[in-house]
């Protein structure tokens, strides 16, 4: 995090620049609205870079959708494009390392893709009872 950002403002500039570099549309649907440990935060965002980067490199998609939410139960991160998808084969490094990222944090992450509709990566990181 640059000095003091809440992980929502950290995820609203990165996406705001990444959009402009790339030329592909950013959905914001939801960012959280609470703190969470900077561990977290940190995560987070090194996960989200990945999946930003495997949109740009690899899905050919226009525009992606984004929600980070805080609740009770913990956070949760949904990273949805509307590329043309790949083989479940077809997993790089780049999921292994948001794989990695979540694995710890303590959480998990799926990513579901589905040929010529897109590509959805889910995280959860269980909220520390």
């Amino acid at each position: 995090m640059r000095g003091g950002q809440s992980l929502a403002e950290a995820l609203e500039s990165c996406l705001a620049e990444w959009s402009e570099r790339t030329g592909i549309t950013v959905e914001t649907w939801a960012l959280p609205a609470t703190d969470v440990p900077a561990r977290v935060s940190s995560g987070v965002m090194t996960a989200m870079g990945e999946a930003l980067s495997n949109v740009e490199l690899h899905s050919g998609a226009r525009a992606v959708s984004i929600a980070v939410t805080v609740g009770k139960s913990g956070l949760r991160m949904t990273v949805s494009d509307n590329g043309q998808g790949f083989p479940a084969a077809g997993a790089g490094r780049g999921i292994a390392r948001m794989r990695a990222a979540f694995a710890e944090m303590g959480g998990t992450l799926s990513v579901n893709s589905v040929h010529g509709e897109g590509t959805t990566v889910s995280g959860v990181v269980p909220r520390r009872r």
